[in-house]
């Protein structure tokens, strides 16, 4: 019996221009990344936001368990069974965190022949939306002990900064650390990293309609209080632009195929337990207007990820 890698990797894919034909999306909207992963430039739901929206199917479970309760095979097993009885479908999935991939869940590309490939590509860097929503988050964290050290016009109090730093990664030991440690190395406080998926900027990215939508809900996010507790916002920190240049790739869904070629959007992925649990609401929106029927997941269990979608 092949392993899930095995028949991953004894796939023939098809080039993900063809994909994107078969979706009628025009060449002109369409960014590879290689053969078999693409960008879909935002400017493409412009030109079908007058299509009739098609069904939405959300699949969840009762009771979510420590390796995974099968949601993502089961969403790609539809999509696939959909297509394959002629109805025009597209799948819409969460992007996976290195965390559970090198933890005990492992990958989130599906499984046996219920799969999305490119999976090795899709389970690690993939396009490098995660790269760019770390980086937009510690963009924030960095500026904001920096204008702590520089003076702190803002009033802002290091005991009530309520933003982490983040990574990618499952690391307990960074769960809670001290920095600003030794002379010239900022204000020291108490801080901490979180997973990326578990960020803000994620939930912010995964509810935003555009580069623009974006800049104007990061720039409302509080990060920290003042010693008179008045809220401190990143607009504050005059980084809004910034922040949407770090995140002008990351906003346009990712475009893969499923095993037997049939196109499934993967973008963006906030866990359940501390936000939606969704895959991009961009994305989502753009596959009603392409289709006839959207297959997608919510996380974690019908009482978290499933009650927020609804």
């Amino acid at each position: 019996m092949l392993s899930d890698i095995e028949i991953a990797q004894s796939c023939k894919l098809r080039r993900i221009t063809e994909v994107a034909k078969e979706c009628d999306i025009p060449e002109e909207y369409v960014e590879p990344y290689g053969h078999y992963k693409a960008k879909i430039d935002l400017k493409y739901y412009d030109k079908i936001k007058n299509n009739e929206d098609g069904k939405l199917i959300l699949v969840t479970a009762i009771t979510p368990t420590k390796a995974g309760e099968g949601k993502t095979t089961m969403t790609i097993g539809l999509g696939q069974a959909l297509r394959k009885i002629g109805a025009k479908t597209m799948i819409c999935l969460r992007e996976p965190s290195l965390g559970p991939v090198f933890g005990l869940k492992g990958g989130a590309a599906g499984g046996g022949y219920a799969q999305v490939v490119p999976m090795d590509d899709i389970n690690l860097h993939f396009t490098g939306d995660m790269h760019a929503i770390t980086t937009a988050n510690n963009l924030i964290c960095a500026c904001l002990d920096n204008h702590i050290y520089q003076g702190n016009e803002l009033n802002i109090d290091p005991t009530k900064i309520v933003i982490k730093r983040c990574m990618d990664m499952n690391d307990r030991a960074l769960r809670n650390i001290t920095i600003g440690k030794g002379k010239g190395n900022g204000v020291e406080r108490e801080d901490g990293f979180n997973i990326t998926v578990a960020s803000e900027v994620m939930a912010i990215l995964c509810l935003s309609t555009s580069l623009e939508d974006f800049k104007s809900k990061i720039s409302n996010m509080v990060v920290a209080y003042t010693y008179d507790d008045k809220p401190v916002y990143v607009k504050d920190l005059n980084i809004v632009g910034a922040l949407g240049v770090v995140m002008k790739d990351a906003v346009k869904p990712n475009l893969v195929q499923t095993l037997e070629g049939g196109p499934a959007f993967i973008h963006g992925g906030p866990f359940a337990n501390i936000a939606h649990g969704c895959n991009s609401l961009i994305a989502t929106k753009m596959a009603l207007k392409m289709s006839d029927i959207v297959v997608t997941e919510a996380g974690f269990g019908a009482d978290l990820g499933a009650e927020k979608v609804i």
